[in-house]
């Protein structure tokens, strides 16, 4: 598909006209990839660098919403020292184009997953950094008031705690209805869902989250450690940010892991999990005597949110070598949360 396809150059010149973005011509548009399922444009006006971000050319049935989410949450973390993509201007109204979208500012900054450039690539000191500065910017977004999501979603958020495991499994479950299918062939998923229900922590504090805190979500700036912006906003919602950084260690570059020993390769100055944990501690003010049940989650969580990709390969709606692979990740996140499991003080 090519990038005239991706954007309707001409509907949006005279949208941002209509909105006060610029003159002139849309220039350079191309299409960025990534690991989203919603479409990115890089475009240029004025000599300025935009980025307009639309659902998939199949949208689903809540894209658009997911749209509005996604710009409300990139809204409110305006004034904040959350690093991320300035909101320019967002489009609710699907008229417009036939889907609801927005245009934000181009961020400068590489993705680690894609390529580690110098000095970063050559520099223990700077990838030690790098890993601080993932911490710090989760961090940053735990101390974001909750209330800037609105009170709305503040009130749905009661309960979130509660509710993780039997949504999760829910889901899981929800994969029958796709033909082929042969699962759950998931060794662990039962015990570790009993485990969290058991082990669940009977106080915890709202929160943003960004829902998929990852190195493939963060950019880092060129000339130094620090996050540029932390991106893919599509999963944050209310809920307890522990989440993230549970997130970010379960899928933490480790040379003993295949699926991520390659990053490990290139990145071998990160800091070790326990530092990181330390760290959130220091920056965020947060309790994390019971942390190990957050990273149980975030790997159970994403587990069976992959598994989702095996389970439509079954289907042919998906590669076949796709989703064994991810099938394996899987299995592979549901072998670390039993690990964790097996030496959490939480397990007496």
């Amino acid at each position: 598909m090519n990038d005239r396809e991706m954007l309707d150059v001409d509907t949006l010149t005279s949208w941002l006209d209509s909105e006060g973005v610029g003159t002139g011509p849309i220039t350079d548009a191309v299409t960025l990839t990534g690991g989203t399922q919603n479409i990115l444009v890089r475009f240029v006006r004025n000599d300025r660098e935009y980025v307009f971000r639309r659902p998939p050319l199949h949208k689903r049935s809540n894209s658009d919403e997911t749209m509005r989410r996604e710009a409300r949450v990139l809204t409110a973390l305006g004034g904040t020292d959350v690093p991320h993509p300035r909101l320019v201007a967002a489009c609710e109204n699907p008229d417009v184009m036939g889907f609801t979208f927005f245009v934000m500012d181009a961020i400068s900054g590489f993705t680690a997953t894609t390529e580690v450039p110098e000095p970063h690539a050559s520099s223990a000191e700077l990838q030690h950094a790098m890993g601080l500065a993932m911490v710090d910017a989760a961090a940053a977004l735990g101390r974001v008031d909750p209330f800037a999501l609105g009170r709305a979603q503040y009130d749905r958020a009661e309960g979130w705690i509660e509710r993780q495991v039997g949504r999760w499994r829910k889901q899981l479950d929800s994969y029958h209805e796709l033909e082929g299918w042969p699962g759950p062939d998931l060794d662990g998923v039962d015990e570790l869902g009993a485990w969290l229900d058991e082990h669940r922590p009977t106080e915890w504090r709202k929160g943003v989250i960004h829902g998929d805190f990852h190195f493939g979500n963060v950019m880092f700036r060129h000339d130094g450690p620090e996050v540029a912006a932390v991106v893919d906003w599509e999963l944050a919602t209310i809920g307890d940010p522990l989440l993230d950084l549970g997130h970010l260690l379960a899928t933490w570059p480790d040379p003993n892991e295949s699926r991520t020993k390659g990053l490990a390769r290139r990145l071998d100055g990160l800091p070790s999990r326990s530092e990181l944990i330390a760290r959130y501690g220091e920056t965020s003010g947060r309790d994390m005597t019971g942390f190990d049940w957050y990273q149980v989650l975030a790997c159970y969580r994403l587990a069976i949110i992959l598994e989702g990709t095996h389970a439509r390969a079954c289907a042919g709606k998906v590669d076949e070598a796709l989703g064994k692979r991810f099938h394996g990740v899987s299995q592979s996140l549901l072998d670390q949360a039993r690990a964790l499991v097996s030496t959490s003080p939480q397990a007496v």
